[in-house]
């Protein structure tokens, strides 16, 4: 021996690793990623391939940032845990499309294009590790892994964000209205963009934009909830863009909720605050002394009910709305939801049963449910188009009512709505989300009625087989 100890060469890590993805039920598999790759890398990969949503690594971390694996130490062989997302399906009474957030967190959406200005596509490799997406009336936002945005749609109605991409960063949410967008960032700041009308340009009020956890909006008006419980409104001043008159009530707030004109804030010991048209929900004093352990609140277009701790209903607004409860007032007991089209109300009550008040002179847009009552059982879940409602039951079909046009009269495909587990209304259509991950579709074939065009892509929304192919292939090749 020459008496001294050979020093080792400097040890090079390998190009990729090999990392084990498991799922809950202890299936797994295996993934092969760059050594260098950075988080949204990996999480872009095993959403696409193989059909999962989040990674936690052994110690509880979620996965998520620009870091490298490197950075956040993982190594060759450690293992990952994943999460499953089922599919969502993303519109709203004012939005005239629908779009489909699938369990590889890719997107499909269909409907109206165009109503007011110019269709803005976007490349669907953008598409890819969606997160969250949110809709105006005629396009939609979706925030990706990485937490940047992407918009695409109508761009008169907010699908232009061209001016302010390069602030569209460390976003944590969105909200919408009919034609403007309002971003959340990690960082509590808000960016808007969009018709200014609706809310596009928040500069009058953007001082006051610090540490916000929520955004609510109305039609053209938005609304943001601080970490001190305080509010802060811009946009269309008659329709609740303006809070100044109850600036000093606006304390401790937890909940803001929204008709097309007007605004309601659940502070946190259950009381209301109002302010916004006052013909449309933003004057509450006829019901004020009422408006005492409110949970939720929901909208009509012009009218708000409020559900209590003990499951009774307060309405005000509009009584062409349903601002006006009193015909049903005695049977609004054990409400557990409530939905609205844009005159009326459904509230579902504990026994499964559904209430219905609303609509103009009593009738239409789904306050009068007597057509259906008998069916209404058993009801676990409600939707609302502008102007039909649409019902699950217990036994997975589905139950519709109101205008025909607005998605009221589902018998065009009544033996397609069978083990319905989701349901999203649009402006005048419905779409169902069965348990065998198909999608149905009716009402207003222009407004996403009619998926036919992409129906090849509404199959196995959730990516089941996706995830059975991958998992169950590599666990027999493991036992093998």
């Amino acid at each position: 021996m020459s008496g001294t100890e050979e020093c080792p060469e400097d040890t090079v890590p390998p190009a990729t690793i090999t990392l084990r993805v498991a799922l809950l039920s202890g299936e797994a598999t295996t993934v092969v990623v760059d050594h260098d790759s950075t988080v949204q890398r990996l999480r872009s990969k095993v959403q696409k391939e193989l059909g999962i949503h989040e990674l936690i690594t052994a110690s509880g971390q979620l996965l998520k940032g620009t870091h490298t694996l490197q950075d956040i130490g993982l190594q060759n062989g450690d293992t990952v845990t994943a999460t499953v997302r089922y599919a969502t399906l993303v519109s709203g009474r004012l939005c005239r499309a629908f779009a489909l957030l699938r369990g590889d967190g890719s997107v499909v959406s269909w409907g109206e294009k165009v109503a007011c200005g110019q269709y803005s596509t976007v490349a669907p490799a953008k598409l890819e590790g969606v997160q969250r997406i949110r809709c105006s009336s005629g396009a939609f936002a979706a925030v990706l892994s990485d937490d940047s945005v992407v918009t695409w749609g109508d761009t008169a109605c907010g699908a232009d964000s061209t001016s302010v991409m390069s602030q569209l960063h460390n976003v944590h949410d969105m909200s919408a209205s009919a034609f403007a967008f309002a971003a959340i960032r990690h960082d509590g700041s808000v960016v808007t963009w969009g018709d200014r009308r609706f809310g596009g340009d928040s500069s009058s009020v953007q001082e006051q934009l610090v540490d916000v956890k929520h955004i609510a909006a109305s039609g053209r008006a938005f609304a943001a909830i601080r970490g001190d419980g305080a509010v802060a409104a811009w946009g269309s001043e008659d329709c609740g863009g303006d809070c100044s008159e109850v600036k000093g009530l606006l304390q401790n707030v937890t909940q803001v909720h929204h008709t097309y004109s007007a605004f309601a804030a659940i502070r946190s010991d259950g009381s209301v605050v109002t302010w916004g048209d006052k013909h449309g929900g933003g004057d509450s004093s006829t019901v004020q002394a009422q408006l005492q352990d409110v949970r939720k609140v929901h909208g009509s277009s012009y009218a708000f009910a409020a559900i209590r701790g003990d499951g009774t209903v307060v309405t005000w607004g509009s009584a062409d709305s349903g601002g006006d409860s009193s015909s049903v007032q005695d049977k609004l007991r054990n409400i557990k939801e409530i939905r609205a089209t844009d005159t009326a109300f459904a509230a579902l009550r504990g026994d499964g049963t559904v209430v219905t008040w609303g609509g103009r002179h009593g009738f239409g847009r789904g306050g009068n449910s007597l057509a259906v009552q008998a069916q209404l059982r058993d009801v676990q879940k409600l939707s609302a188009s502008d102007g039909a409602f649409a019902a699950i039951l217990g036994d997975g079909t589905v139950v519709t009512w109101g205008d025909e046009d607005y998605g009221g009269d589902c018998q065009v495909v009544q033996d397609q709505l069978y083990d319905a587990r989701d349901i999203q209304g649009s402006n005048s259509a419905f779409a169902v989300i069965r348990g065998d991950g198909g999608v149905v579709t009716w009402g207003d074939r222009q407004v996403g009625g009619d998926s036919s065009p992409v129906q090849d892509q509404l199959q196995d929304v959730h990516c089941t087989s996706l995830r059975i192919s991958k998992f169950s292939a590599k666990h027999e090749a493991g036992d093998s």
